[in-house]
């Protein structure tokens, strides 16, 4: 027998694996960030 369908906890769970990604994708976009920004201020800092 098939079990009946619980539809929010499906819904839930969609959204916190959405939410996981985003989340993953931001950490990802800000770490890129961080490793091209220090190139410019490394250098600025040494010349001073």
């Amino acid at each position: 027998m098939a079990r009946p369908p619980n539809y929010d906890q499906e819904r839930k769970e969609r959204d916190r694996q959405k939410a996981a990604k985003k989340a993953e994708k931001m950490a990802a976009k800000t770490a890129a960030r961080e490793r091209s920004k220090p190139e410019d201020d490394t250098d600025s800092e040494t010349a001073e």
